[in-house]
């Protein structure tokens, strides 16, 4: 075994006594006092070790009432420390569950979010376009012009029938006031001729 030194020393003596302040120096003094007081004769001085004697109990049991008292209120504030460390082992249950779920709902808020931004740019996408109430409006506009103008078409394309079929009238009736015109040019010459 290795020197033994001044602080083992002193650790040891605090482990023996404890907080009771040297009650065994105290008590070995008691009992040797005892015995010289009970060795002595009766007098004076054996009355004022008899006083001293009272004097060191009073000490001994006051010491070893604060002793008692110190050790109940140890037991007291250990299981005030049990309590607390159960509640505070509760208390961190408690917010690991809270953090978890909050750690659920921030997911949910993060996906509510991300859908309402996709939500809010196809609805931008769907405004640009029309609706189909709009699309049909236009439809049926559009529907309704392409049928007039169908019937505009006939029409011009009768009237231009018709425009051709004067046309023809006129020039085969120009041709025959060509033809008539050639013929009296004719007889008119063929009666000068004939005079001469």
């Amino acid at each position: 075994m290795g020197a033994v030194t001044d602080d083992d020393i002193i650790k040891r003596r605090l482990l023996i006594d404890g907080e009771g302040g040297n009650d065994d120096k105290r008590l070995n003094n008691l009992l040797k006092t005892f015995i010289r007081w009970y060795s002595s004769p009766d007098d004076e001085e054996s009355q004022n070790t008899y006083h001293r004697m009272l004097s060191m109990l009073s000490q001994s049991e006051f010491t070893m009432e604060k002793s008692l008292q110190v050790h109940a209120m140890n037991l007291r504030e250990q299981e005030n420390y049990e309590k607390l460390t159960k509640e505070i082992e509760n208390r961190i249950k408690e917010a690991t569950t809270q953090i978890a779920e909050c750690k659920q709902e921030l997911q949910q808020a993060k996906r509510i979010r991300k859908n309402r931004q996709e939500y809010d740019a196809l609805a931008r996408v769907i405004q640009q376009h029309p609706d189909r109430q709009e699309t049909t409006k236009q439809l049926q506009v559009l529907d309704k012009e392409l049928s007039s103008l169908a019937d505009t078409k006939e029409k011009l394309e009768e009237k231009l029938e018709l425009r051709r079929k004067q046309f023809l009238v006129l020039i085969t009736s120009i041709h025959e006031l060509q033809r008539i015109l050639e013929e009296d040019e004719k007889k008119e010459e063929e009666m000068e001729t004939s005079k001469d």
